[in-house]
């Protein structure tokens, strides 16, 4: 028996609904992420300022005392801050996107299913921010000074305020670096988005790689993954866990094993979180009666 065209228009109609509500949800999602990247745009380089501290005190500890970076292309800056205001406008506006889908997704969950999801939605943006806050102070100052531990910072140092410093031709040219006696002067001119790029990958990939308790847990809840499979596949977990550590920060070992160090404890918390919760639903099905050992259906 075919469906009436009537049938098929009534049918046709949650789902026009649904888009309609989900094109609001967009819109509220887009103008405050579009408000919260302006309001960001006149704080841009105070922005800038804070995120390259760590490259700034790395340059002091090696001997720097005045360190300077630069950009070699007219617009560079300006794209720069243009690139910091859209990363703290997705970061002001998070928690109003985060709700906007929270509201659409809300509707068709039932209240335990949304008791269950809700601290999930909390854990999430914390975790990112201690992710992000591990990155900043410990994972990129270490980074800094590692890759500029190559260089001879105090001899860098005493070539470019000769080079700055230095008396003027006196036909008004501008001053001429001191040629070193032996071999090639290598000095290290860092630039403003390089160097900014550096420290939001490592930022975003430790905030990233923090979310593994929400992952799991949620895998665990649905019962995609149990306690028992996670612990072993131990061995794997540590390999891969190696493997996004060497793509995901800068090639020093250092910073690989502390990504490593940061995230392995994760994942057995996670482990311990999806064993409170398979032991909370044991004792559920127990009581209800519709509990059955593993053991005793295998001998069945």
């Amino acid at each position: 028996m075919s469906a009436s065209k009537d049938d098929i228009e009534d049918s046709a109609a949650p789902l026009v609904e649904h888009l309609a509500e989900l094109r609001n949800r967009l819109m509220w999602s887009a103008g405050a992420f579009i408000l919260a990247m302006i309001l960001a745009f006149p704080f841009a380089k105070s922005i800038l300022g804070f995120l390259l501290q760590p490259i700034e005190q790395a340059m002091r500890d090696l001997g720097n005392p005045n360190p300077v970076m630069q950009y070699t292309a007219p617009q560079e800056l300006l794209f720069t801050y243009f690139h910091i205001s859209v990363v703290a406008g997705l970061a002001m506006s998070f928690p109003i996107i985060a709700y906007q889908l929270w509201r659409f997704v809300a509707p068709g969950l039932y209240r335990s299913e949304k008791q269950a999801f809700l601290p999930f939605l909390v854990a999430s943006p914390v975790l990112f921010l201690l992710g992000a806050a591990f990155a900043q102070y410990i994972v990129t100052p270490m980074a800094m000074k590692f890759f500029l531990g190559f260089a001879d910072l105090p001899s860098m140092v005493s070539a470019t305020l000769s080079a700055m410093q230095g008396l003027a031709p006196a036909d008004g040219s501008a001053p001429v670096a001191p040629v070193p006696s032996d071999g090639i002067e290598i000095v290290f001119q860092g630039k403003v988005d390089e160097t900014l790029g550096i420290s939001l990958k490592l930022i975003i990939a430790f905030g990233l790689c923090f979310q593994l308790p929400v992952l799991l847990t949620l895998m665990g809840k649905a019962g995609l993954v149990s306690s028992r499979g996670l612990a072993g596949t131990r061995k794997y977990a540590i390999v891969l866990i190696l493997m996004v550590a060497a793509l995901a920060t800068p090639p020093d070992v250092m910073s690989q094993l502390t990504l490593f160090a940061a995230v392995y404890p994760l994942y057995e918390v996670s482990i311990f979180l999806i064993r409170r919760i398979e032991k909370k639903r044991e004792a559920q099905m127990r009581a209800d009666g519709t509990w059955v050992d593993e053991d005793e259906e295998d001998e069945a």
